[in-house]
């Protein structure tokens, strides 16, 4: 038998490896794999004989070889064994860790091994050997890391659990802070429960140990040079989690509870308790000060996890200079959202990406072993609700959440590793929910075994009390004082509360990066923005962004493609989409702010139109122009995975920690951010008014009929418009280059944020007719509606209200057919709407007796659902002119969809009909119907 080819795979490898060492140098190797080896060798090379000489025999190489497959089974599989569970009997696995399972007996425990030396005894019995391995994988924390691909990784582990055993060695004070949090934990609850009966809190109680651990992280790492903490979780513990970590005020959570903190003036629309955010600053034991952000989140459990993401990247890029050691994020998940929600593993794989990466996530899953009412069983198909970290190769502690210390020595642990390796690790807290959902519900419904096991159990609390009692670590006098005078400061905070009419927060709402901004009125919103950029500044940028460097090698196209756009910037001076979209970045740039866009292909465009990142022919090296323009900002580009939830979520959070970067997510198609329509709804639209938090998030959109099928036509815009109410989103479809470039820097140009959702082209983006001329960037600011300008007022009778790329197509008709009677006005922004523009213009087309929104969608999607409710009531008779009514978005059939816009266009300009005709007609229909009657 060839060396150690009998070993497993695992260890074959890594003994190979020793092995080659130690024949090159002895000395290279630890002093007892020297004694191994030399046994090793001794025993190939003298067969029976070593026996009569004293040597090792092969029968125990053999032994030697099955110990350290005993040490790697406890290292491989140890967890499955551990005594992680505070409630439940553990699933039993097999093959078991028992000794004969590994060539071993009973026997051989008083037995000297070099294995030994593996797990740093050097040489041990196997007794004690299986003694270290029990204590360090078998205990209350089982850890899961053997599928990690790097030896040093590896060894990273290894090293630091097994020379300790992982068995936490935290001083009496350390102690006795933990067993402070947990007080302050348990207590809390108990307070709640009391005091506000029937309420709902969802409540942390059954992993309280939570507390202690996120006040050790904290500790943990601030020593470790990290300065702010981003948080994201979702409702159960959120409170505990508010005041015993975030330092949200008592008196202020239960002014929340008494309803004070409405206000009947207010025009937001608040949210729930626990699903607020908050952001503080912290002093560590040391001195040190650490800022802590919770972002406020929906009940769709999982969709902050981007979001968090994204503010602490944008943190990293802007407030700490690229520096991942100085930020980290902190997810926290329940069992079955980790396990069932799919934007968990769509974060995940923005790890390591340049464009999204953190440096790691430390994530924590309250394991409730249950969800909702849904038995784990029947919640996923893998053996751990975490088993899904296993696909970006994390670590995984799971931990018994009845011991405290196990948990803050485990988290501590992991803190270190994310700053070692930058990468995710994540602690599986095996607890239970003390209650059913929410306080009301009753869980013995569905879950009576659990839950009679549940209710005669200690809460963790109690079981550190006892613990630390007989290590005589406190004394029980102390205890009682510790339990009396928090629930005392709890009882004074409510009395405080119950005697004020209101609360305020005196909390500054904007601060930070927001110093400055503020929440936009209605007159704001609709007001204009000076947006123009001078000529000078617009045909610099314009050279630098046609330069292609001479010295490298680009392919024939995209050199035509610079040449075609130098042409724009030195003779015509007339600008096509992407080099008005180019120029707005630009712009922004010189002026000090940085812009940020990523999606699915945005560095070339989907419809290659953008080319702001060119790949050399010859390598794939990159080039982008907007970044030879000397600006003081940065320009960032990214290709992102295929995602939209969680890239949107991701670019949401983004634009939020800073509001002065021009912050874009462009969907491949518009129709794909359906993907993401949570992240729209729960935070893109309605943050304003649940949480008083403004975003300047940019989506674009790229939609247009163009008889690309049904999945490739609509960015669904009666989606967006559904969502409109209060001034909480701009939505836009412009149809000029110099009105996209001017939407685009209103949006840095404002002492507010509102989220902008733009409708962009296809078709449009090579059109003839879609460009603008140089005044038009430098003598304008943004049009909301832009009036006919070839139609002869005085001659009107019908008026077409459009947006997007139809207009070029009426205009077309109107121009061919000289119709002079038809005026088409374009409405660039969907809302704000400009109704009184666009009641206005009643007036200036006196003649005209028909009003039409004219849209390519059917006549149940589009702008027409919310235009008829916008204006049925108003002085502007509207009609509609669209594609009949339809499940699907568009045709995928040519020609169908050629003979539907070829109708729309014909109806358009089909002869107009006389109020006196109407009227004909409407009497003739009701004679008809008396006649029919009768």
């Amino acid at each position: 038998m060839d060396r150690f080819t009998y070993l497993n795979n695992d260890n074959s490898a890594y003994i190979d490896s020793l092995y080659d060492a130690y024949r090159q140098d002895p000395a290279s190797v630890d002093y007892g794999w020297q004694k191994f080896f030399e046994g090793f060798d001794f025993g190939q090379s003298s067969g029976s004989a070593a026996a009569a000489t004293g040597g090792q025999t092969p029968e125990h190489v053999l032994k030697e070889i099955n110990v350290l497959n005993f040490i790697n089974g406890y290292r491989q599989r140890g967890h499955l064994f551990a005594k992680t569970n505070p409630v439940r009997e553990r699933r039993h696995h097999s093959p078991t860790l028992d000794l004969e399972n590994f060539g071993l007996s009973q026997a051989d425990l008083d037995t000297v091994f070099n294995a030994g030396v593996e797990v740093g005894l050097g040489p041990a019995k196997l007794s004690e050997i299986r003694q270290l391995l029990e204590e360090t994988y078998c205990r209350s924390i089982g850890v899961e890391y053997k599928y990690v691909r790097e030896p040093n990784k590896l060894k990273w582990f290894e090293s630091r659990m097994e020379k300790v055993r992982n068995q936490p060695s935290f001083s009496i004070e350390e102690k006795r802070r933990i067993l402070n949090k947990l007080n302050q934990a348990v207590v809390f609850e108990s307070f709640l429960g009391t005091k506000f009966l029937g309420q709902k809190r969802f409540s942390l109680e059954g992993a309280e140990a939570l507390i202690p651990a996120l006040d050790s992280v904290i500790e943990k790492g601030a020593e470790l040079g990290i300065q702010e903490f981003t948080i994201g979780m979702a409702h159960r513990g959120r409170l505990n989690v508010l005041a015993n970590i975030m330092g949200k005020t008592y008196k202020e959570i239960f002014s929340e509870f008494e309803g004070k903190n409405y206000d009947a003036n207010t025009v937001f629309g608040g949210d729930v308790k626990y699903h607020l955010g908050y952001s503080t600053d912290v002093q560590t034991t040391n001195g040190k000060a650490v800022h802590l952000s919770l972002c406020p989140n929906p009940s769709h459990l999982e969709a902050v996890d981007p979001v968090v993401e994204g503010q602490t990247r944008s943190k990293i890029d802007f407030k700490y200079e690229g520096d991942y050691n100085k930020i980290a994020p902190i997810l926290i998940h329940g069992d079955a959202s980790v396990a069932g929600q799919g934007i968990v593993y769509e974060v995940l794989q923005m790890e390591t990406l340049d464009g999204y990466k953190t440096g790691g996530t430390i994530h924590l899953v309250i394991n409730n072993q249950i969800g909702f009412t849904t038995n784990y069983k029947d919640a996923r198909s893998s053996t751990y609700c975490t088993d899904i970290a296993k696909t970006v190769l994390s670590p995984v502690f799971h931990v018994n959440g009845d011991d405290a210390e196990a948990l803050a020595y485990t988290i501590n642990m992991a803190m270190e590793f994310r700053q070692e390796f930058k990468e995710d690790v994540f602690i599986d807290i095996l607890c239970y929910r003390r209650y059913g959902h929410n306080e009301s519900d009753e869980p013995k419904f569905t879950q009576p075994v659990l839950y009679k096991a549940i209710e005669g159990h200690q809460n963790p609390r109690e079981i550190y009390l006892q613990q630390l009692l007989s290590q005589g670590s406190v004394d029980a006098n102390m205890a009682k004082e510790m339990e009396k005078s928090f629930r005392d400061l709890l009882q004074e905070k409510l009395n405080e509360s119950k005697s004020e009419d209101r609360f305020t927060e005196s909390k500054p709402m904007f601060a930070g990066a927001w110093e400055g901004l503020h929440i936009a009125t209605e007159k704001e919103v609709v007001g204009p923005a000076d947006t123009s950029v001078p000529a000078e500044t617009l045909l610099e940028i314009g050279q630098k962004l046609t330069t292609l460097p001479s010295d490298k090698q680009f392919f024939k196209k995209i050199e035509k493609l610079f040449e075609d756009r130098r042409k724009m910037v030195n003779e015509t001076k007339t600008f096509d989409w992407a080099m008005g979209e180019l120029m707005a970045y630009g712009s922004l740039l010189k002026e000090g702010h940085p812009v940020r866009l990523s999606g699915e292909d945005v560095k070339r465009g989907t419809f290659s139109h953008r080319h702001a990142v060119v790949t050399l022919s010859d390598s794939e090296e990159e080039y982008t122009p907007l970044d030879t323009l000397g600006a003081e900002a940065p320009f960032y580009i990214y290709n992102s995975l295929l995602s939209e939830y969680g890239v949107l979520g991701f670019e949401y959070g983004y634009a939020l920690a800073n509001p002065h970067a021009l912050t874009i997510w462009e969907a491949q198609f518009g129709d794909f951010f359906n993907g993401a329509q949570i992240i729209v709804d729960q935070y893109v639209v309605s943050s304003e008014t649940k949480w008083q938090r403004g975003n300047g998030l940019v989506m674009l959109l790229p939609h247009g009929f163009e008889g690309q099928g049904p999945e490739h036509s609509s960015a669904r815009i009666e989606r967006f418009m559904e969502l409109c109410a209060d001034n909480n989103i701009q939505v836009a479809n412009c149809t000029t280059p110099a009105n996209f470039f001017h939407v685009l820097r209103r949006q840095l140009h404002r002492d507010f944020r509102k989220p902008l959702i733009v409708f962009t082209p296809k078709s449009l983006l090579r059109h003839p007719a879609c460009v603008s001329p140089i005044e038009d960037f430098t003598n304008a600011s943004f049009q909301e509606l832009i009036d006919d300008n070839y139609a002869d007022a005085k001659k009107v009778k019908r008026v077409l209200f459009v947006s997007g790329k139809l207009y070029y197509e009426l205009l077309e008709k109107q121009q061919a057919d000289k119709r002079k009677d038809v005026a088409i006005v374009r409405v660039e922004q969907l809302y704000p709407t400009p109704a009184e523009q666009m009641v206005k213009l009643k007036a200036k087309y006196a003649k005209a007796d028909e009003f039409f929104w004219v849209q390519e969608e059917p006549e149940n999607m589009g702008a027409w659902p919310y235009m008829l409710r916008k204006f049925h009531k108003s002085e502007l008779p509207l009609d509609v002119i669209s594609r009949k009514e339809a499940a699907s978005t568009a045709t995928g059939y040519a020609k169908q969809h050629a003979s539907q816009q070829a109708y729309i266009i014909s109806k358009a300009f089909e002869a107009p009909v006389s109020k006196k005709q109407k009227e004909e007609i409407k009497g003739t229909s009701e004679k008809m119907a008396e006649t029919t009657s009768s």
